[in-house]
């Protein structure tokens, strides 16, 4: 096996965000939702051939120490993990950038200057605001990789949720905003907004969904959305979705685990 010497280390920039790489060349991404919030679970889920799991810290029950176990689980797989943070806090996404994580997933986007204080708190001055202590964390190696600060930047990638009518009317503004790579539309959150609680198929949640995806591949950015149904996700990808979630781990269980017990019982 190969190792480095702490020179050679020092040397190396921040390891490169494949993930933003496939965006940025125009890639399809399928995706899976990891919500066991355990790391020997999110580890199986890694070696699957998924291109991204999520390391949901919104509806899982996940803090800073389990998000961080599940990074080190999935280093050296080819899935990459994106973090989603319950807020776009600046010292929760500081945390969680300095335990490693490159790509975050920020829930509930709902203006053009929600999103720019967002892509300023995962870089570096000038560009941003995030503190400069990364040399005694995770994410350099625990100073390894001294060229880290320098390098960091161009490696982080911000996936902003719009799951709101307001998130959607500020759509195109949210668009421009630079260090944005990517807009995730929230099936659920929106029907809910408007008024479909538990059902985001109605008619008028899809139009709205087709029209958000559409503009989404439209610009620079890529667009991603959340569908465990196939003929539903097949239909997104249609529509435009670039970074696609077909399945939620825990779900993956649940459903073959219902299944089993009903040929059983049913038998």
């Amino acid at each position: 096996m190969l190792r480095l010497t702490l020179t050679e280390e020092s040397a190396m920039p921040a390891p490169q965000n494949p993930f933003k790489a496939a965006l940025q060349r125009g890639e399809m991404q399928y995706g899976c939702w990891g919500a066991f919030a355990d790391p020997y679970a999110t580890e199986l889920m890694a070696s699957t051939g998924f291109d991204w799991l999520v390391i949901d810290g919104e509806h899982a029950p996940n803090d800073l120490p389990t998000i961080t176990a599940q990074l080190q689980a999935m280093h050296g797989y080819s899935t990459h993990p994106v973090v989603r943070l319950p807020m776009g806090e600046d010292w929760a996404i500081k945390q969680v950038l300095d335990a490693g994580a490159q790509t975050l997933l920020i829930p509930m986007v709902e203006s053009a200057d929600q999103a720019r204080d967002l892509a300023r708190a995962m870089r570096y001055p000038p560009a941003g605001i995030r503190g400069s202590g990364a040399m005694i964390a995770r994410a350099t190696m625990f100073a390894g990789v001294e060229n880290y600060v320098a390098t960091a930047d161009a490696q982080m990638c911000l996936l902003v949720q719009v799951e709101t009518r307001a998130g959607i009317d500020a759509l195109d503004e949210i668009l421009l905003v630079e260090g944005v790579d990517g807009v995730f539309i929230g099936p659920s959150d929106l029907a809910a907004d408007m008024g479909h609680l538990g059902d985001s198929d109605v008619p008028e949640v899809q139009e709205v969904i087709r029209n958000a995806l559409g503009r989404i591949a439209a610009s620079d950015k890529a667009a991603g959305i959340l569908a465990t149904d196939h003929e539903v996700a097949l239909r997104y990808r249609d529509w435009g979705a670039q970074f696609l979630a077909v399945a939620a781990d825990v779900l993956l269980l649940a459903q073959a685990a219902r299944a089993t017990v009903a040929r059983w019982r049913d038998g």
